[in-house]
């Protein structure tokens, strides 16, 4: 297959992986917070965000997240990019990507037992750390060696304080709505 055939499913099945990596701490978040209704409001939102949750992780997340790694390697392999630096950079945040996948997957398996063991604020922080994957992918993608390290990390800490930064405020506005 022509290398930029590749490249664009690639890069279409990494928009449908994160889709699905941004949307399901959301549903989450939704369903810790059900949890905490009263009947019959909590059992039917409950059961309702299951069912999304199921839908969203089999259909679209997992197969995506397979199909991504499946044509990444394929791009791997033709593009002879293994032997530079930023790409191993880039696998390694790939390989703690898939760390978090799995820990959103376990997240599911415990929701889907109705067992809720994180409060709806550490969902919303989980949610973030997809952003900062994408975030740096990308851009190791896209800069490659023109980004030095110690840019490319000060660059993560910002996006991190930011991003924490918003959830507190977030997490004010919602307690002066109350």
């Amino acid at each position: 297959m022509d290398y930029n055939y590749l490249k664009a499913l690639h890069i279409i099945f990494v928009v449908n992986w994160f889709a699905g990596l941004f949307y399901m701490p959301r549903l989450f978040i939704y369903a810790t917070e059900a949890n905490e209704k009263l009947e019959p409001d909590k059992s039917i939102l409950i059961n309702q965000f299951k069912i999304m949750q199921q839908k969203l992780w089999y259909i679209i997340t997992w197969p995506a997240c397979i199909i991504t790694v499946i044509f990444g390697t394929w791009l791997l392999i033709q593009s002879g990019f293994l032997v530079q630096a930023w790409m191993h950079i880039k696998l390694l945040f790939v390989l703690l990507l898939l760390a978090y996948h799995a820990s959103l997957h376990h997240i599911y398996k415990q929701q889907q037992q109705g067992i809720f063991k994180y409060t709806s604020m550490q969902l919303r922080i989980w949610n973030e750390v997809a952003t900062i994957f994408l975030f740096a992918i990308v851009f190791l993608v896209v800069i490659k060696n023109e980004l030095s390290f110690l840019t490319g990390l000060v660059s993560l800490f910002v996006l991190v304080i930011l991003l924490m930064l918003g959830i507190k405020l977030y997490k004010l506005l919602r307690k002066n709505e109350s």
